[in-house]
């Protein structure tokens, strides 16, 4: 360092011939030196830390193993380049070098990139197939049918080119359908976002609208380099073609020529031509076709018809005449009328004989009143009966067993056997009819004395008996009410808490 460039000597030594400079100054004699030595370069690099600035430019580094080299590309030129620039992508890039003075940098202005090499680019596509065909977009699963004759084909390709012409012709020759064409780049800067848009925008068409929703759609371009057909290859256009409700075709390039849409499509195409071979068929051919189909179907139908026939007329060979069967079933019915009548007399005799029958076995209600009555007196006797005789026994076994015990045992024995036979002196006086008339009962009988147990059972004008607790009382049935009865006293009873019905 001399004593001029120190720190402590801002002036210059005595004798010296150098001028001072702005850094602004010696800022552009850099600039001016570097432009004009190196005006026009091709440098060759790998692309890293590209980005795309909101302004349009693009910024990015070039490198290799040893060095990088800071790059940009402006709006205009970015428009014109061939190729879409990606991280890990080698080019050739070809511009000027100049300065940034803001930042003492040098940088390379970008005017055109092309890729290194023709496998650089292939091995660049077949990552991206890879990647692609992973996510399941190329899976065969997905493809759908082509129509056999869509009524609207949507064409996406160059309105100017010829491939436009040649699948117009071919449609004309082969079968004149109506054609919607989206006009689009096929190469270049922003052809890959048209041909996706392209493709999107017709299946967003609302079928019935105002622009009919075509049923097939193709897209074509003719022949080029592989760069040429890059577009083809860009990861927004194969997603719009697997993403396509619509049937879609293929038509890029030669036969030779294959690009990532093709996996993506339904169906490919060699060429613009062989597509549109595919959407349509030849119209004479298919004519013929559905000629030959009628034929044959008539003739099918016919032969069915006739082997039908013949089937009929041999099973109709075995049956016998239609009026003969008529006339012996109506025979046979007849012969079933007369075995009905005849049978329905009889039956309806012994169905009357077995009624009179179970009548006479039924037993009246008097005599089924009587047999309960009867019924209930021999109960009753036998009930009286047996008490008496336990009481005879428990009497006897009583005085036997206090023969032997004390008296004051005897004492309470007795107590206990006078309670009990209280008791079941109690018992069989609460089980007499009495009983029933002291809580305000009557039982009527007629004058044989016998109780009359229903109403239907009194005839009009006969004398009744009505016994209440405190007496009896004569009575005359006469219709619905009975004449006023006559009191008879009990020669025993008082008048009671009810007093006279007189």
């Amino acid at each position: 360092m001399t004593d001029a460039d120190s720190p402590q000597s801002p002036s210059p030594a005595p004798g010296h011939n150098a001028g001072e400079l702005t850094v602004s100054e010696l800022s552009q004699a850099i600039k001016r030196t570097l432009e004009g030595r190196f005006d026009r370069v091709r440098v060759k690099g790998e692309i890293s830390g590209f980005k795309r600035a909101a302004s349009g430019h693009l910024y990015m580094m070039l490198k290799d193993e040893n060095a990088a080299l800071k790059s940009v590309c402006w709006k205009g030129n970015a428009a014109r380049l061939g190729i879409n620039p990606e991280d890990g992508m080698e080019v050739i890039a070809t511009g000027r070098i100049t300065t940034y003075g803001d930042r003492s940098e040098y940088q390379l202005v970008i005017e055109r990139i092309e890729l290194a090499g023709i496998g650089a680019l292939l091995k660049m596509i077949e990552e991206r197939k890879k990647k692609l065909a992973a996510e399941g977009l190329f899976d065969p699963a997905r493809k759908r049918k082509i129509p056999t004759l869509p009524n609207v084909i949507g064409i996406v390709t160059s309105p100017t080119g010829a491939v436009i012409r040649d699948i117009l012709h071919r449609l004309e020759d082969r079968f004149p359908r109506h054609v919607l064409v989206w006009p689009v780049l096929v190469q270049g800067e922003g052809a890959a976002a048209q041909i996706a848009a392209a493709i999107r925008g017709f299946n967003a068409l609302e079928p019935g609208g105002p622009v009919p929703r075509p049923d097939l759609l193709i897209v074509a371009r003719g022949g080029g380099s592989i760069e040429d057909l890059m577009a083809f290859n860009e990861e927004a256009v194969v997603r719009a073609a697997a993403e396509s409700d619509i049937p879609l075709i293929s038509a890029v390039g030669h036969e030779t020529d294959t690009t990532l849409i093709d996996f993506a499509s339904d169906r490919r195409a060699p060429t613009p031509t062989a597509a549109a071979e595919m959407a349509v068929p030849v119209r004479s051919e298919l004519i013929s076709m559905l000629s030959e189909i009628g034929h044959r179907l008539a003739a099918g139908t016919s032969r069915r018809l006739t082997e039908a026939k013949l089937a009929i007329e041999g099973l109709a060979r075995g049956l016998p005449e239609p009026m003969r069967l008529i006339l012996e079933k109506s025979q046979q019915l007849d012969q079933w009328l007369e075995r009905w009548v005849n049978a329905r007399l009889p039956f309806f005799q012994r169905r009357n004989d077995r009624l009179a029958q179970l009548k006479a076995e039924l037993k009246s209600p008097h005599q089924q009143l009587s047999e309960a009555r009867n019924a209930v007196d021999i109960s009753a006797n036998r009930l009286g009966a047996a008490f008496g005789l336990a009481l005879e026994r428990q009497h006897r076994n009583l005085e036997r067993s206090s023969a032997g015990l004390s008296p004051r045992l005897l004492h309470d024995l007795a107590a206990r056997k006078r309670l009990a036979l209280d008791h079941l002196g109690q018992l069989l006086e609460s089980y007499s009819y009495e009983k029933v008339l002291e809580r305000g009962f009557a039982l009527v009988r007629d004058d044989q004395g016998a109780p009359v147990l229903a109403a239907a059972a009194v005839a009009a004008g006969q004398a009744l008996k009505i016994q209440f607790r405190d007496g009896i009382v004569d009575a005359t049935a006469d219709g619905d009410s009975a004449a006023k009865p006559k009191l008879r006293k009990s020669p025993t009873a008082g008048p009671g808490p009810q007093g006279s019905l007189l």
